[in-house]
């Protein structure tokens, strides 16, 4: 059985969804003793925000549950991720035909959409980008869920 896991969450521009995914999923595998045994990162599928910060009411809505995001810097998805990651997590079905169509020229890990680790009967991880505040919460209300699925998923993985 493999001892650590890596896992990628991807959206399109990689300021709003997938920092604020990587902060959540980063703070409950800490709060569930995993965080040592996770490589934890973000990306986006366009390369218009490369090296910038997430988007300030991404960081807000992140840092009112106590989740600092400010330090992630956005960066593009490579080809050499689908080999690196143990799970490729994407946002919605338009990133993740992106993502595919990266998969089938070069395999590795198949990209998945990261709510099916969701009850929530949703399939997509709506962008906040050009919504109001509620937006970016329901956002966080939607990763938690799913982060927590993700995290029963991996222990047995790790188990």
């Amino acid at each position: 059985m493999p001892d650590q896991a890596s896992v990628l969450f991807v959206c399109l521009g990689n300021i709003c969804r997938s920092p604020s995914a990587e902060g959540v999923f980063r703070r409950l595998a800490e709060e569930q003793g995993l965080a040592g045994k996770l490589r934890i990162d973000s990306c986006g599928t366009g390369n218009w925000h490369i090296g910038k910060a997430p988007d300030a009411r991404a960081v807000g809505a992140a840092g009112r549950r106590g989740i600092d995001i400010s330090d992630l810097k956005a960066r593009q998805i490579l080809a050499e991720d689908l080999d690196r990651f143990d799970y490729v997590l994407v946002m919605d079905r338009s990133n993740l035909a992106d993502v595919r169509e990266m998969w089938h020229q070069n395999g590795g890990t198949e990209p998945r959409l990261f709510l099916e680790f969701s009850q929530s009967g949703q399939a997509e991880v709506p962008d906040p980008y050009y919504g109001g505040e509620d937006g970016f919460e329901r956002v966080l209300d939607l990763i938690h869920e799913a982060s927590e699925g993700l995290l029963e998923d991996i222990r047995g993985r790790l188990a």
